[in-house]
């Protein structure tokens, strides 16, 4: 493998990056063959970490090792917001290590859920079926469209353990529910969203549950339909939906510094506001998990390059760091990781503007 050292020095007062720490300024890159493993085609080199194009790669200026953020992070990544240049989640899974991304695509055919309740181990822990404490970080196994499954240990067992299953249709619409507690008579006959808010399921739920999706898609350019495996996460105990829906919770000082107010994980959803809505829609099991939302009065850095429906609508990275310190957990150089956001934001401006320069000069 070669490797190619170079060092980059800013001297330009104005140049975005002179924002980050000077820490973060002086730096030796290696850059490695592996960023010319694109398709030829493309006719430029991708950093195979931040999938930037390698004279604008995001690794240089985040800190190394990444931060150490005791509450972990679970991104829900809509699936056309992975390749989408302004996307910020790389940012979070780069800087921060606990941090997991798993991808979401619509539901056009037809989606069918899973959900499990954790074991009870003979300690009387809580434990996901693999070994590991309810505690520990999350796990996710992920079949994006077009790969295969990635690499990433998690509990695989029938569905016929589930003690929850629903088949969703196109924009949330329910074509089937059934659960455990069918049983009892005050949870017969209830919708989903009215069953999901029951105390006895919220209950269950709040030790941990792990939620598998498989999705039907059809076969090439044929009218048959194929199942398979989008994702399964085990979601641990005492995670919260970021998201602001009309019984969201909002967080503040005194909240943080009570002795109710604890949580382990925190899960986020990645796309435009319109794309983030379809998701919560098309994945009710979100609606098993407390909601949080921030009370910020805040224009995103987005607003220049990327239109913000209202302000407080914030982009990923700004929603996740911003959660993070209102609850609690905010590890030394956590507010660095906006500086690279505005980085890249800055790139991105200026990439726009070469490219309207050369067209005006043709």
């Amino acid at each position: 493998m070669l490797h190619f050292r170079f060092r980059i020095r800013f001297g330009n007062s104005k140049n975005p990056l002179n924002r980050i720490p000077p820490n973060h300024l002086q730096f030796k890159l290696l850059q490695t063959l592996a960023m010319a493993d694109v398709p030829p085609s493309s006719g430029r080199l991708v950093c195979p970490s931040c999938s930037k194009p390698a004279r604008i790669c995001l690794c240089s200026r985040l800190q190394s090792p990444s931060l150490e953020n005791s509450v972990g992070v679970i991104i829900l990544q809509h699936s056309l917001e992975k390749k989408h240049p302004l996307n910020s989640s790389r940012i979070a899974k780069l800087g921060l290590k606990n941090v997991e991304i798993a991808t979401v695509s619509d539901v056009n055919f037809e989606a069918r859920f899973t959900i499990r309740l954790p074991e009870l181990n003979s300690d009387e822990e809580f434990s996901f079926g693999n070994g590991q404490n309810a505690a520990q970080k999350p796990q996710i196994q992920v079949q994006n469209r077009d790969e295969s499954l990635v690499d990433k240990p998690t509990c695989t067992k029938s569905d016929e353990g589930a003690a929850i299953t629903a088949t969703i249709g196109k924009y949330g619409v329910v074509n089937s529910f059934d659960h455990i507690w069918m049983h009892q008579p005050s949870l017969q006959d209830l919708k989903i969203d009215e069953t999901f808010a029951s105390p006895e399921i919220r209950a269950s739920m709040a030790k941990g549950f792990i939620v598998k999706k498989l999705q039907k898609r059809k076969v090439d350019e044929s009218k048959e339909l194929e199942e398979y495996a989008e994702f399964e996460i085990e979601v641990p105990p005492k995670s919260v939906l970021l998201f602001p829906s009309d019984n969201a919770f909002t967080v503040n000082d005194d909240d943080v510094h009570g002795s109710d107010f604890h949580v382990n994980n925190l899960i986020v959803l990645d796309g435009t506001w319109a794309k983030a809505k379809r998701m919560y829609n098309e994945n009710p099991w979100l609606r098993l998990l407390p909601h949080m939302k921030l009370d910020l009065e805040k224009m995103s850095l987005y607003s220049e390059v990327r239109r913000q429906p209202k302000t407080g609508f914030l982009s990923t990275i700004e929603s996740i760091v911003y959660a993070l310190k209102v609850i609690g957990d905010h590890p030394e150089g956590l507010d660095d990781l906006l500086d690279v956001f505005e980085s890249m934001i800055g790139d991105q401006r200026r990439c726009k503007d070469e490219r309207l320069r050369i067209t005006t000069q043709i």
